[in-house]
């Protein structure tokens, strides 16, 4: 069992020596530590080249989904980067929090001031249609180039080359795609170097930046408690999830600073 927190000493700095990413192994998994700024800025020069990129935005139930299946933990480590979204991982990595609906808006802001094409795949229809009509009114001159809600099943081959192709003529270079995890990210490292953008997985930022979620008080958010504000509004749907991945990564966790305190121990007895 890989239960190693370590850091992989990626570390790059910017030109006035920002922390830009530190890449850490969380139970197999790839974290970056990284801030909004540094965040922002590498999609938008990412973007800027037309580099085919994906970022993934990592919860305490994405870990999990990764611990449980080596072939998702291989797309997550194949991202060009993995940011904490969740306030627990962000405490244990000791880093800032970038957060899906933060980093959408800050990216959908210089993305109107730079004249950058954004699109947004998947929610469902009412939803999408509702975050394209918010987005526009908060940024008016946001190009709003493509925005597509798939249907709630596999698509065939020719499907997904329809999507792929109008996606590439509606001319994106950064496409939010909320299909929910792990099924965007799938998506995203499937169609890495198929379009020329940057993809971004933000999942249930769709449903609350469209107002068809309410949005957790800024105090919730600060003390790590949205999951259980999430639980309040559709325990039917939650309650399963969150009693599953929230209980065994508490488990793995303990194992990992028992492992960490032993080797410790150990260490300091062969002093």
């Amino acid at each position: 069992m890989n239960t190693r927190l370590k850091s992989n000493s990626l570390i790059k700095t910017g030109k006035n020596g920002d922390l830009i990413t530190e890449a850490h192994s969380l139970f197999g998994v790839k974290i970056h530590r990284t801030n909004y700024r540094s965040t922002v800025e590498r999609i938008l020069e990412w973007s800027s080249k037309g580099e085919s990129r994906y970022i993934c935005l990592a919860n305490v139930h994405m870990i999990i989904e990764a611990y449980d299946s080596p072939k998702f933990k291989q797309i997550l480590n194949q991202a060009d980067l993995v940011t904490p979204d969740g306030k627990p991982l962000s405490w244990l990595l000791q880093s800032n929090q970038v957060c899906g609906r933060q980093l959408t808006l800050q990216l959908c802001q210089l993305a109107q001031e730079r004249f950058i094409p954004v699109g947004f795949y998947g929610g469902k229809k009412q939803v999408l249609d509702n975050l394209v009509l918010k987005i526009q009114k908060r940024y008016p001159f946001l190009e709003i180039a493509y925005a597509y809600s798939p249907p709630f099943r596999a698509l065939n081959l020719e499907e997904q080359n329809e999507v792929v192709e109008r996606i590439k003529e509606s001319g994106t270079k950064i496409l939010f795609v909320g299909l929910g995890c792990p099924k965007q990210e799938r998506w995203m490292n499937i169609n890495k170097h198929q379009i020329p953008l940057v993809m971004l997985g933000i999942g249930g930022a769709f449903d609350v930046l469209s107002g068809a979620k309410a949005c957790p008080p800024l105090w919730i958010q600060n003390i790590g408690l949205e999951w259980l504000f999430r639980l309040c509004l559709e325990p039917q749907r939650l309650w399963y999830r969150n009693l599953y991945h929230s209980l065994k990564f508490l488990i793995l966790l303990v194992l990992l600073k028992s492992v960490n305190l032993i080797k410790a121990s150990r260490t300091l007895l062969n002093l």
